[in-house]
């Protein structure tokens, strides 16, 4: 059977359980298939070389880390990476931070991945890259002379050409990704608009009467929509089980009879978090009656701090958080609770499971796990209503089953919680009856199928762990 190699800028430590459902499947297909996990290690070693690649051995599966240096970090995936794909794939053209020095860096980076992997390869192997920080990988390989079946999948959203195309070097980016095979994302819409921008730039052509094909002068590869999932069975039980912790049973007593409305993002600009506090407010201005009935509970751990335009975030959404709690709140009741820490997962499930609302309003999102795993934890006989925006990813599979709103228009947000909290017993089942059945046919591990088949389909299917 052939290898799998998965690289990815970060690698989940061995030592500790898998965070998240991408982990957990991705471990579970090479588990399965036997294979590497090639990635950074997350350490920098200064000024000095990084050194051979550290490789840990974990029954069928091979770590492989490398460290980078402090000019890496700082062009490849500071620079590059996070100050000018993400906010451009998000669609914020005015955050970008461009410097010719940190795309050579982001793609020298590559060429050093490639470097250290290649002698690794099989020739019957199997690899997938994922996400924004490795699309030059590919290229790099097939510079190399590896001609091995090569799969890639975009964790973020992939912009509109007119969006795409103001980046200075998205020519050669995309010529570097027309080497790999088969290229996922995560709608769509999404693969269309990576489509039209082969076209605008005239990098590759559809193939006639065959969706999704494309052709360059020298080879052809394939562009299609593969909505990741969640591991439905798992993180539903976790919510069952929640109900047993000290402290979720803490938190619940603190309630009294308050509907719970809960938000959790990372602390970033694409969450929408300042637009869903506003229309959090003008929902409680509308609807006095609900004061002291209602409590929202916002989680947003820090993320990239340092770095002025989320520290400047973090500023901002603590100060609505309490202008809010201040001018509207009670001596008996506190509106709304902003918790700027991480939690684990089964304390996140808990939380999920007893709210009647969650509230999903990213401004851009490539598909929106919290989403998912908020349908999840409910309980069937009495579940949370989902407020999600209509431009996440998930929105695309869940518009059946949750109330989409536009995250900018605060009245039209206002309404959709209003809604939400008032809603029947019966409309709420009806509503998290089609979204469950929606998540459940598309989890984690039927996601990992779907790419890998299409990517070798010679690859045996992945079971789920009971």
């Amino acid at each position: 059977m052939s290898r799998l190699i998965v690289v990815s800028n970060r690698v989940p430590n061995p030592d500790r359980p898998a965070a998240g459902g991408l982990a957990v499947a991705v471990q579970a297909a090479l588990r399965d298939r036997g294979g590497i996990w090639m990635g950074w290690s997350g350490n920098s070693c200064g000024e000095r070389d990084p050194g051979p690649l550290r490789i840990r051995e974990e029954g069928n599966i091979t770590y492989a880390l490398t460290d980078l240096s402090d000019r890496d970090i700082a062009e490849y995936y500071q620079g590059f990476a996070n100050s000018v794909l993400w906010p451009l794939c998000h669609y914020r053209i005015d955050l970008t931070d461009f410097a010719r020095r940190d795309a050579a860096g982001y793609f020298r980076v590559n060429r050093q991945f490639a470097e250290r992997l290649a002698p690794m390869i099989r020739p019957d192997d199997v690899i997938w890259i994922h996400d924004y920080h490795l699309i030059p990988l590919a290229a790099e390989l097939r510079q190399m002379g590896i001609e091995n079946q090569i799969g890639f999948f975009l964790h973020i959203p992939w912009p509109a050409p007119d969006v795409y195309l103001t980046l200075p070097v998205s020519e050669r980016l995309l010529q570097s990704m027309t080497a790999f095979d088969l290229l996922g994302f995560q709608t769509a819409a999404d693969a269309e608009n990576f489509g039209l921008c082969l076209k605008r730039s005239r990098v590759a052509n559809p193939v006639a009467g065959q969706p999704g094909l494309f052709e360059t002068p020298d080879r052809q590869f394939t562009v299609d929509a593969f909505p990741i999932g969640i591991d439905v069975a798992h993180f539903t039980r976790t919510a069952r089980n929640a109900a047993r912790n000290p402290t979720m049973r803490r938190f619940k007593d603190s309630l009294g009879d308050q509907q719970v409305i809960v938000g959790v993002d990372r602390l970033d600009y694409t969450k929408g978090i300042p637009q869903r506090l506003a229309g959090y407010r003008r929902f409680l201005e509308n609807n006095p009656i609900w004061a002291g009935k209602v409590g929202y509970l916002q989680i947003t751990p820090t993320s990239r701090e340092g770095v002025a335009e989320y520290d400047a975030l973090q500023r901002e959404v603590a100060e609505l958080a309490g202008r809010i709690a201040g001018q509207l709140g009670r001596l008996d009741w506190t509106p709304v609770r902003y918790v700027n820490r991480a939690f684990g997962q089964h304390i996140l499930a808990g939380i999920y499971r007893m709210a009647r609302v969650g509230l999903v309003t990213p401004l851009r999102d490539g598909m929106n796990l919290v989403a998912k795993e908020f349908i999840a934890a409910q309980d069937p006989a009495d579940p949370g209503v989902l407020v999600l925006s209509r431009f996440a990813g998930a929105a695309y599979e869940l518009e059946g089953g949750a109330l989409l709103v536009n995250p900018y228009d605060e009245e039209g947000m206002a309404n959709a919680i209003a809604t939400a909290v008032s809603m029947s017993l019966e409309r709420r089942q009806e509503l998290h009856a089609y979204a469950l059945a929606q998540i459940e046919a598309h989890d984690i591990f039927g996601w990992c199928d779907a790419f890998l088949t299409r990517l070798a389909p010679a690859i045996p299917e992945l079971v789920a762990d009971s």
